[in-house]
């Protein structure tokens, strides 16, 4: 049984409908990467994932019990966080509390702690007093990632982790997202950089216009496969 699924998801911003019957799933322990163009709908399937959408209660389900329409606290307390884009922190205070903040919603038992996430991303330890907003923009991201981490999700979604950043910091911030699998949490990758997306992941959907127009390993679809679906060729 998948962790995750999804049933003929659909969301819409007012009139608009940005996703048309997205059926998907991921496995305990997996990672898929959701691709697509700007304005594929990556984010709004990400968004209703982690409650911020709305959605009927059958289209998502996770561990084999409806979630779909739930709450973003709820959703968080079930296992599931989201590292957003942008990454939103509170500058108003430190990363260390920053950090705290990811278990406020979920006190679950697990591999993650301060100690663990200071491990993952040894620089935040020396600046674990400092203003988030003093950091640079890669050192946010890992204060990003870190808080989510505190809940020991079960399931992590990550919206465009890679945006803005330095190839160096982006393949740190990915080998961190190694560690995590390893840990036994799946996640849920969205990524514009086709290259990113397929060097982490176990399965792809890819994303055009709000549907999906490809899915599978990225070994058994082929490069090529994938960027003509990317781009709706």
């Amino acid at each position: 049984m998948a962790l995750l699924s999804t049933n003929g998801l659909t969301a819409f911003y007012g009139d608009f409908q940005a996703l048309y019957g997205i059926t998907s799933e991921i496995g305990e322990g997996e990672t898929v990467a959701i691709i697509g163009a700007n304005g594929a709908g990556k984010t709004t399937y990400l968004s209703a994932l982690a409650g911020l959408r709305t959605a009927d209660k059958s289209m998502i389900e996770f561990d084999g019990a409806p979630i779909g329409g739930e709450k973003p606290a709820r959703i968080l307390s079930l296992g599931i966080a989201m590292v957003p884009e942008g990454r939103r922190l509170f500058p108003s205070l430190s990363v260390e509390e920053n950090l705290l903040v990811g278990n406020y919603g979920r006190k679950a038992k697990g591999p993650w702690s301060l100690e663990a996430v200071y491990r993952l991303f040894p620089i935040l330890r020396e600046r674990r007093r400092q203003s988030s907003h003093s950091l640079s923009g890669g050192q946010q991201q890992m204060v990003a990632v870190g808080r989510a981490l505190m809940s020991n999700p079960r399931l992590l979604l990550c919206d465009e982790i890679s945006l803005g950043l330095s190839p160096a910091v982006v393949k740190d911030i990915y080998a961190a997202i190694a560690s995590i699998r390893a840990s036994g949490a799946s996640v849920i990758v969205v990524e514009q950089n086709i290259n990113q997306a397929l060097d982490v992941a176990d399965r792809i959907y890819c994303l055009l216009e709000g549907r999906v127009t490809l899915e599978g390993s990225p070994a058994g679809l082929g490069a090529g496969r994938i960027r003509s679906a990317y781009f709706g060729g």
